[in-house]
């Protein structure tokens, strides 16, 4: 166990931890520490507190110092010169008719690097716009492309719902979010109604899954055979997740037919989805057993060359992995 307190350092960004050492550590108090890019000011966001050593990326640096009234207006200083940084560099960029969207502009508190965030649609040579603008600065400068939700999370915006956007308010990393959580909340499907500013999945989909799942496995599916309390036969046509609804079309003694809705805990069914998986299950052996029984006969051919003898076949083909893909390591970050 090492006690940790978490600093962030942009408005809804990452949370890192430093030893906070002799200094007595609230929320809200500005520090200034050391990290990776040099030294930078944050903001005390989870006070001192005790975790595993598994869950600390080592080494774990202490917190220099409690931000004085000079560094909070060197980093006040720093905000204004970004601005003026980015008029910079967007006439460069013009000037050499790159193809590019600069997205923002981030000076490290000791003014040692100078980062410029932009969008592109591939590959941009900027090698030429780098050393026009280290001629500018007169300092190290670093370019980094980013995509289409981290553009949305730097600028920001409101949301369909009408509040500002969840990853530039609160979201400190991007959740995964698939097509089956729409399916789940029985939304439409139209991707103009289920996409963000961003045009990727709203990452709010993400935030009822659980309780949608619970209320769905509680439902029957449209179309599955129920009885109702008034001892009637019938269908489910549609269902009200949050209600707990179903109507169902129901038989009525004259053959005729009516819908009519019902609590879910009125009605009794058997859901199609405990069928298929029940189905499954049972057809599951046999797949495996003739999958062994290739095997068996894979085995009986194997290790026999064309002339009877036992040993490796002409092209070598029985030794050479199939699963095996040679992969190349991944870029550093």
């Amino acid at each position: 166990m090492a006690t940790v307190a978490g600093v962030r350092f942009r408005r809804a960004g990452k949370i890192y931890y430093f030893a906070p050492g002799r200094l007595e550590l609230n929320k809200g108090d500005k520090v200034v520490v050391e990290t990776s890019r040099g030294i930078e000011f944050g903001e005390v966001i989870v006070e001192p507190h005790e975790e595993p050593n598994d869950k600390i990326v080592q080494p774990l640096k202490e917190v220099m110092r409690l931000a004085t009234e000079e560094d909070i207006s060197r980093a006040a200083e720093n905000k204004k010169k970004e601005i003026q940084a980015l008029d910079v560099c967007l006439q460069k960029i013009h000037k050499r008719g790159l193809e590019m969207k600069l997205i923002d502009c981030e000076y490290t508190f000791d003014n040692s690097k100078i980062l410029f965030y932009f969008t592109a649609d591939g590959r941009i040579d900027f090698r030429d716009l780098v050393k026009d603008l280290a001629s500018v600065f007169h300092t190290r400068i670093e370019l980094r492309q980013v995509g289409v939700r981290d553009e949305t999370k730097i600028l920001g915006g409101l949301g369909s719902c009408g509040r500002e956007l969840c990853c530039h308010s609160y979201l400190a990393d991007f959740v995964p979010v698939s097509i089956k959580m729409a399916k789940e909340q029985n939304l439409s499907l139209n991707p103009v109604k289920i996409s963000g500013v961003c045009g990727r999945l709203m990452c709010c989909l993400k935030n009822e899954e659980e309780v949608y799942e619970e209320l769905n496995r509680k439902l029957p599916s449209v179309g599955d055979a129920v009885e109702t309390p008034d001892e009637l036969h019938g269908s489910v046509s549609s269902v009200n997740i949050l209600k707990q609804l179903v109507k169902v079309v129901v038989d009525l003694p004259n053959d005729e037919k009516e819908v009519r809705e019902y609590p879910v805990s009125e009605i009794r069914f058997q859901s199609r989805k405990k069928n298929r998986g029940k189905d499954n299950r049972e057809k599951e052996p046999e797949a495996k057993e003739t999958k062994d029984t290739k095997e068996r006969g894979r085995s009986r051919g194997r290790g026999k060359n064309r002339d009877g003898r036992k040993g490796t076949p002409e092209d070598g083909s029985a030794d050479r992995p199939q699963d095996m893909k040679e992969t190349a390591p991944a870029d550093p970050v």
